[in-house]
């Protein structure tokens, strides 16, 4: 057998297993035309190689971390040590590995050469031998993965320049029915009735919904820039939906509702520096998930608001950061990565939820945040290692994160006009006050190859911006002051908002700032997937490898000493906070994926809000301290 033969027959393995591992029941003419390709190919040189493992982690055959390592094998071992991991996966067993290595006699020059000239037909069995083993095990949703990006790995679908650009996504559609959902939302919102007279209030039923939505549907673009040097990868992603709003426009009034606005989700462009064929550093800079909460993620097919005030913590923000990879090594091969980040302090809208619309959201979520004069600061600490050493399993992690952050408001010596005379004198160019904001969360993600465990549990302080904390956020002590009064802030909070900026006197008789304390919250979730073919041993190739059933509960409850303080200030937990104690989350998710591309979803799920004692809902006329919805979500999503 010739060398140019060889690669060939190699590239056909490595080929066959690429296509029977990303699609679930090709078709005998997707396999013949593969075959066709990879029969046609030239002789495989180092960029073959190259590209040929950016595909291989592209469809997650191979981690970045296994096709780097093999990259950095001595030349001319490449294709050896490609054979071993494939090996140590189950994609190869120890006949096929035999099969495809190199001759033991090369032939002469002569007949090498004639071969090359006149390529003959491939042996078939490579086929039969590169199947998938096993189906692979349920994978985290990792948003932030620890490995760093390949050199050279993405294989762009075309090119803007010198910068490869690969663009991804889904389009989803589902049909929902709500048992209960006064807001009129196509998601499960929280139990405070916006759209009521009332916010406790349903009306004389529980107020069902049906709605039908195409709105989820998710565009992005992988980019990678060329760069000289071989240990400097920089990359990046540009990503948006049509989760937003619809806009407000005279031709489309009567049909906005199906015409909602695309949106920034992500846009970032990430710098990483192999230092040493153990440590990488990175730097990124952009928006992205954020450090804090989003590092585990629960796998609902509700994504909208996915479990938001229901347990889950997390947010997409404008950040810079920083961050090294460690490879430890051992038999589990472990890895360890630190990261540091600032952040934009974004606060979360204070007063009553859509109560004063863009100039509320801007002066709320920006000004209290920016005017404080510091960045978020946020931390993430991540252990990696393999847990199951089974083939197609991904490895575990070991996650804490953490936040801290400030906000401010602003009164200025025009708004002291609202308040006593001896308070304007003692305040004559008005006054500022503050709160702080702070979260810590601890996280598992445990896949084997017979469940993967994902849970998440946090405690902090204003946690509303990343949909913790019942969407209370801070409020005004007055304890042991007197004579309270409150002033509006440049920020346009009202003047009898709760947490508004509040001057007092204190027992000495003198005029101070009332402070501002942060309404704590804790919570979490346990989001179990079972690989259900994989447990039945279903065919990899069949149309019956693609079942899986998710088990999620989580929780989200404010301290209640905090809820029902009775020094708070006026207003503090009536409206805006909200008279919100917890909130509750059961859901039972099963997906089926007909093929490579397309999935059908359907979820059943209950979530449910409790008010602080001694208030309650009416509920289809009859009084309740919880209020309850039961989901039913079904659809098709179809991936790119």
């Amino acid at each position: 057998m010739s060398q140019s033969l060889f690669r060939r027959t190699l590239f056909l393995g490595v080929a066959s297993v690429l296509i029977l591992t990303a699609v679930c029941l090709p078709s005998s003419a997707q396999v013949t035309a593969a075959i066709d390709a990879a029969a046609k190919a030239p002789a495989m040189g180092n960029g073959d190689i190259t590209a040929l493992l950016g595909i291989l982690v592209m469809k997650g055959v191979l981690t970045p971390a296994e096709a780097k390592s093999i990259q950095e094998t001595k030349p001319g071992t490449e294709v050896q040590a490609l054979l071993n991991a494939l090996s140590r996966k189950g994609l190869l067993n120890a006949s096929d590995v035999s099969a495809l290595a190199a001759p033991a006699v090369r032939p002469p020059a002569s007949a090498a050469r004639a071969v090359a000239e006149q390529p003959k037909p491939l042996p078939a069995p490579v086929v039969a031998a590169a199947a998938p083993s096993v189906i692979p095990a349920i994978a985290p949703l990792r948003v932030l993965p620890l490995d760093p990006p390949v050199k050279d790995g993405l294989i762009p679908a075309f090119k803007a320049g010198p910068v490869a650009v690969t663009p991804y996504g889904f389009v989803k559609t589902s049909a929902v029915y709500d048992s209960s959902s006064p807001n009129g939302d196509d998601f499960p919102f929280l139990g405070v009735f916006l759209g009521s007279t009332s916010i406790t209030n349903t009306g004389p039923t529980a107020d069902p919904e049906f709605h039908l939505k195409a709105r989820a549907t998710r565009f992005g673009v992988n980019l990678e820039w060329p760069d000289a040097s071989k240990r400097f990868t920089v990359t990046g992603r540009v990503e948006g939906d049509y989760e937003g709003n619809f806009s407000e426009t005279d031709n489309r009034d009567i049909s906005s509702i199906r015409s909602n606005a695309f949106q920034l989700r992500l846009a970032y462009v990430r710098m990483d520096f192999a230092a040493t064929g153990k440590t990488s550093l990175f730097f990124e800079g952009g928006q992205d998930w954020t450090l804090f909460g989003s590092s585990a993620l629960p796998n609902l097919f509700e994504t909208t608001f996915l479990g938001a005030y229901y347990g889950d913590v997390y947010e997409r923000s404008p950040q810079m950061r920083v961050g090294m990879i460690r490879k430890l090594g051992g038999s589990r091969n472990f890895k360890f990565s630190p990261e540091f980040a600032i952040m934009m302090p974004s606060t979360g809208q204070i007063e009553k939820l859509g109560s004063l619309g863009l100039a509320g959201q801007i002066a709320q979520a920006e000004r209290e945040g920016a005017d404080s004069g510091r960045p978020e600061s946020e931390a993430r600490a991540v252990l990696q290692f393999q847990l199951d050493r089974a083939p197609a399993v991904a490895p575990a992690q070991l996650i804490w994160s953490g936040f801290y952050a400030s906000r401010k408001s602003i009164v200025t010596s025009d708004a002291m006009g609202a308040g006593p005379a001896a308070y304007q004198r003692a305040f004559p160019n008005g006054f500022t006050t503050s709160s702080k904001m702070y979260g810590n969360q601890l996280a598992v993600q445990l896949p084997t190859r017979w469940a993967t465990l994902v849970a998440s549990a946090y405690f902090g302080g204003d946690l509303r911006f990343f949909f913790g904390g019942q969407v209370n956020s801070f409020f005004t002590d007055t304890a042991g002051l007197s004579n309270p009064a409150t002033y509006s802030s440049v920020d346009g909070g009202p003047l009898a908002a709760a947490g508004a900026p509040t001057l007092a006197t204190n027992s000495a008789g003198q005029v101070v700032v009332a402070p501002q304390r942060p309404i704590r919250a804790f919570g979490g979730f346990v989001n179990l997937g079972l690989p259900l073919s994989r447990w039945f041993n279903a065919n990899p190739k069949g149309r019956n490898a693609g079942w899986q059933l998710y088990l999620h509960v989580g929780k989200d409850q404010v301290v209640r000493t905090d809820l029902l303080n009775k020094n708070a200030g006026p207003a503090a937990n009536v409206l805006s906070p909200l008279p919100l104690l917890m909130g509750k989350l059961f859901a039972a998710t099963l997906y089926y994926k007909l093929n490579a591309w397309c999935s059908f979803g359907f979820e059943q799920s209950i979530y449910a809000t409790r008010l602080a004692p001694g208030l309650s809902y009416t509920i289809a006329g009859h009084p309740s301290n919880q209020w309850q919805d039961h989901r039913t979500e079904f659809g098709p999503v179809f991936t790119f």
